[in-house]
């Protein structure tokens, strides 16, 4: 790769994996200041669930649209574009006085979670089949935009209240829509097609590998990769006031806590895909999470929970780049539409999840009935994974596990 197409590479993922920050920020911003609305209009759980996971619905079924979009149109126009529509969402958001009004403005917010498919159809195509799992994995450490929130936002609540820290966080993804539209180039394959040198393809080539059952198994993987990372991600402020007793400032600062290893080491799960394979990071994955849900299911000290949930995050987080690192290497001419896939069914968890955890908790009285839900979820994967490794009859399939 020549110097200049290595600074290309480099600019790119900088300041993709920069915006992603911000996005991911925005789009978890119900998990603190959803506390607050919730006292405020005396939500149950469930309500609080649904709230919370809205946001997260949005990023997850538009990904699949922007990844197609971001493989067609090219992910500079598409990133910025995207940034922008939840800038204004979360904007009005701040102006929403009932829960109706709130939970339209969180469909729109949640258009920031999409950026995901975006920036991984963008970032896949300044980098080599050998880089792809550690780019992608740097990338994917944008999750850690849900530590930013959960550090800063309830000092920013707590001072001046849940509108301004939303108009604040308004204000952030729009500044960054700027700086990213301004800094960053156009790839390669749309300056091509700019050129004439690469025809569009059609959509129902887009669509092909859709029909592959090894998408969706991917899918169940990053379901509970990073569904449930979303999941814990927003839950766990509520479930740590709930269970032991802790105010709003130290709880968000502990969900923090569990977000940053669950973000930053993804990058290291994708140097581990690229050195040793990706079947061999889940693996380790669902066997480390199983026990852990597993511990997680009884009531433990507030010690044993720190320990436990910091561990269930840092192995989510290896198990996140190691899905994604199969999607550029079995389909490097869809990756927007595979990885949109696979992102919006792993994000649809994090929508998903919450509001399972929500209603058992209101069904039962049982805090801890969430972390069963993971480990059956993590178990179901396992066994799948497993069952497939199992049936393989030629080394290059086993690689698709």
């Amino acid at each position: 790769m020549s110097t200049l197409s290595q600074q290309a590479s480099r600019r790119a993922l900088v300041f993709s994996t920069f915006a992603f920050t911000v996005c991911f920020a925005v789009w978890t911003i119900f998990s603190i200041i959803g506390i607050q609305i919730a006292q405020q209009l005396s939500l149950t759980d469930t309500q609080f669930g649904f709230l919370v996971g809205l946001p997260i619905l949005t990023g997850s079924l538009t990904r699949i649209v922007l990844g197609i979009a971001t493989d067609r149109l090219g992910g500079r126009l598409v990133y910025t574009l995207t940034m922008l529509t939840a800038a204004l969402s979360t904007l009005a958001l701040s102006w929403a006085t009932t829960y109706p009004q709130m939970l339209v403005a969180a469909l729109g917010v949640g258009v920031a979670g999409g950026s995901f498919a975006v920036g991984v159809a963008y970032v896949s195509r300044f980098y080599g089949h050998a880089q792809q799992g550690t780019a992608l994995g740097i990338f994917g450490v944008g999750n850690v935009g849900a530590a930013v929130t959960k550090f800063a936002a309830p000092f920013v609540m707590v001072a001046l209240g849940w509108q301004a820290t939303a108009q604040i966080w308004a204000l952030g993804l729009a500044v960054t829509a700027i700086i990213f539209w301004i800094f960053s180039k156009d790839d390669p394959v749309t300056v091509a097609r700019q050129g004439g040198a690469a025809p569009l393809r059609s959509l129902k080539s887009e669509f092909a590998p859709l029909r592959n059952l090894q998408v969706w198994r991917f899918s169940a993987y990053y379901f509970f990769s990073f569904g449930a990372f979303v999941a814990l991600a927003l839950w766990l402020p509520h479930y740590l006031i709930g269970v032991y007793g802790l105010n709003v400032k130290t709880a968000g600062m502990v969900g923090a806590a569990y977000s940053i290893p669950a973000s930053i080491f993804r990058a290291y799960g994708g140097v581990l895909s690229d050195r040793i394979g990706a079947r061999k990071v889940l693996y380790a994955t669902f066997a480390v999470a199983l026990v852990a849900t597993a511990i997680l299911s009884v009531s433990v000290s507030l010690t044993v929970f720190l320990v436990v949930i910091f561990a269930l995050g840092f192995v989510m987080s290896l198990g996140k780049a190691a899905v994604y690192k199969h999607i550029p290497t079995y389909y490097p001419q869809n990756v927007g539409a595979v990885g949109g896939l696979v992102g919006m069914i792993g994000g649809l968890g994090g929508f998903i999840l919450p509001l399972v955890f929500g209603g058992l908790k209101d069904a039962t009285g049982q805090w801890s009935s969430c972390f069963m839900v993971l480990f059956v979820l993590v178990a179901a994967c396992a066994i799948w994974m497993h069952a497939v490794i199992r049936r393989a009859d030629r080394p290059s399939a086993l690689q698709t596990a």
